[in-house]
């Protein structure tokens, strides 16, 4: 059983680019056993505006573990373990609509999964758990952050799909013009998935703020290593601000439209 003075409302996980917040205070970081195996990297907690909040890069430090092999359920178990109820996922992702431009941030209201071989579930049997994703993300949170965005006046667009691929590769171009021509997704990714479904399960409030770096390849655009460096960096410049402005202003407990707490009622068998 995780002590009180380890527990967090809040979790955080940081994406490409977002390693170290930097932004809270009274920091210590914390190993945190999983029946799933380690996380990606210790968990940070620190305070902001009188709230704890943990903190996991996803990657890991210095961005050694590719999407592919991501522990995703030791993620989110350990997450679940401090108390996390509110989880915010930063994520760098590419452009597949041309209205949403490298600078731009986005926050999905859906996703395509596109991933092969991942751990997608923490029950595995006997007991089996069928959750409704229709509307994967929960929107309560989607509002704080977007909110948060218009206030502090950060391009952030409120609607759009997210397909993730297995990676780590990136897209061949035909592979890129059918995600954007056929299956109409807005941004690609490799890492919401199986997050995503693992954060369902475990009846969080998970929302996704998707830092767009530059075009996929069906743009044909020519993008350098360091336009793409540079925008990395004003996101994540960008994302700490938002993320201290969200955090402010999340309510104690889950408000209004949030199915999240409830995934588990009708799915288990």
């Amino acid at each position: 059983m995780m002590s009180q003075e380890n527990k967090a409302l809040i979790g955080v996980i940081g994406g490409s680019g977002l390693y170290d917040p930097g932004i809270f205070e009274n920091t210590r970081e914390i190993k945190v056993y999983t029946p799933f195996g380690e996380p990606s990297d210790l968990i940070t907690l620190g305070e902001l505006e009188g709230k704890t909040v943990a903190f996991l890069p996803r990657h890991g430090r210095r961005h050694r573990i590719p999407p592919h092999r991501i522990n995703y359920r030791a993620n989110i178990w350990a997450l679940k373990e401090l108390g996390v109820k509110f989880l915010i996922s930063v994520s760098a992702v590419g452009s597949l609509n041309l209205s949403y431009k490298p600078g731009d941030f986005l926050v999905p209201d859906q996703f395509i999964d596109m991933t092969k071989g991942r751990q997608y579930t923490f029950y595995d049997g006997p007991v089996v758990a069928h959750v409704s994703m229709a509307d994967p993300f929960c929107n309560s949170l989607r509002k704080v952050i977007l909110k948060s965005a218009e206030k502090l006046g950060i391009v952030t667009h409120s609607k759009g799909t997210y397909i993730c691929i297995e990676g780590p590769r990136f897209s061949t171009r035909a592979e890129s013009l059918v995600w954007k021509e056929v299956f109409k997704a807005d941004i690609i990714g490799m890492t919401l998935v199986p997050e995503v479904n693992l954060a369902c399960e475990a009846q969080m409030c998970y929302a996704t703020v998707a830092m767009i770096t530059d075009y996929d390849v069906f743009a044909d655009v020519p993008v350098t290593a360091e336009e793409v460096t540079k925008v990395m960096s004003d996101n994540t410049a960008k994302a700490k601000i938002l993320l201290r402005e969200v955090i402010r202003s999340l309510p104690d407990r889950p408000e209004g439209e949030c199915s999240c707490c409830n995934s588990l009622k009708t799915a288990l068998i």
